[in-house]
């Protein structure tokens, strides 16, 4: 019999044992941002004819890895999936290493792309492309990690992220065609392409941000 939603027991462990790990991080990478990219990983996974337990638990455990250094990240998370004995309860060994494989491939800067169905979910779950929160996290990134900088200095690395990234040049790829974040993703190119019409934004969200 399938289901529209994930094992209920497997969803009690991963509220309590998984979830509130991701407290620890910034608000970029916090609890809510885990659950959008669970929610957003089960409609796609629905959509697509996924198996939605692995699509759940790869979406919880994508950014674990945030507890050591943020540059393999997802390597890191990926052994950490692999290493959790526990999910042998609901898992094969094979389903467990497929897992392992679409953790380790959900990162933005990945050149090739995700090498099963479950990398390219959690990837495009994991880009919330939609203009005004991609530029909120790039502006809280900035304020957690670059307490130094003044606006100006804020506005400089602000624009130099979004160009590396998300530009027409930038280094994201998308792997689901058609995607509601391949609308948001030319609408942010936009936006980038004219940094006039970009500052208000940065503006208005920086001073948010700050008080």
């Amino acid at each position: 019999m399938t289901t529209n939603t994930p094992s209920l027991d497997l969803m009690e462990f991963v509220e309590t044992q998984i979830l509130p790990q991701y407290a620890q991080f910034d608000k970029a990478h916090n609890i809510s941002h885990a659950n959008k990219v669970i929610r957003s990983s089960l409609e796609l996974a629905r959509r697509m004819g996924a198996n939605l337990n692995m699509a759940y638990v790869v979406a919880a455990y994508h950014d674990l890895g945030l507890s050591g250094p943020r540059a393999v990240h997802h390597i890191t998370s990926g052994k950490i999936l692999l290493q959790d004995a526990r999910l042998k309860r609901w898992f094969t060994p094979e389903q467990i290493m497929l897992m392992k494989e679409a953790v380790e491939d959900h990162r933005a800067s990945a050149s090739r792309a995700p090498r099963n169905i479950y990398g390219k979910i959690v990837a495009e779950a994991d880009r919330d492309i939609h203009p005004e929160t991609v530029i909120r996290r790039t502006i809280q990134y900035g304020l957690a990690n670059y307490p130094q900088l003044d606006r100006e200095g804020h506005w400089q690395r602000f624009l130099q992220h979004m160009d590396e990234k998300y530009s027409v040049n930038g280094y994201i790829r998308l792997w689901i065609q058609g995607s509601e974040n391949e609308r948001n993703l030319n609408e942010l190119r936009s936006l980038i392409a004219n940094p006039s019409l970009l500052r208000p934004y940065f503006d208005r969200i920086i001073e948010e941000e700050l008080h």
